[in-house]
């Protein structure tokens, strides 16, 4: 009797495994699995344009404003030259020492203050630029976050 119902689980057991079922349930099982690779792929592929874009627009921008910072630094140097070659005419017509200490004096004051304002129009362009360059970045990156922040 031991061998009937031995072979009677054995039976009960092999029948209730439906080979149907698990093919279905595999086949349910690829299908949502295919489904979120192609939903990660569109994911992953708009957010690698998205960044690529935030690159060419930073990549744009800093050399917009190289350009600019390099105008600013032209304009310095000839401002500088211009003073310079002025000094040296003004030099050539002095008819005393105190006539060139005086030249001098006012030379060197006049060429600290220009170049303070140099300095300062410099600084502010390249806080500008540098504003500027950092902010497609920075607004990606919040974009970025927000989206996390959301899921």
């Amino acid at each position: 009797m031991a061998a009937n119902s031995a072979k009677d689980a054995f039976s009960f057991s092999t029948t209730a495994f439906d080979p149907a079922k698990v093919t279905e349930t595999f086949r349910d099982f690829a299908e949502k699995g295919a489904a979120q690779s192609k939903e990660a792929y569109a994911k992953m592929k708009t957010a690698t344009e998205e960044a690529t874009k935030t690159v060419e627009t930073t990549l744009q921008t800093a050399q917009a404003g190289t350009v600019e910072l390099g105008l600013k630094a032209i304009d310095a140097l000839r401002t500088n030259a211009e003073m310079s070659l002025s000094h040296m005419e003004a030099l050539l017509g002095v008819k005393s020492i105190a006539e060139l200490v005086e030249l001098q004096t006012s030379f060197i004051r006049k060429q600290a203050e220009v170049t303070v304002e140099q300095a300062k129009a410099m600084q502010e362009a390249a806080k500008k630029v540098a504003e500027t360059v950092v902010k497609p970045g920075k607004e990606a990156a919040e974009k970025v976050m927000s989206t996390f922040k959301a899921a």
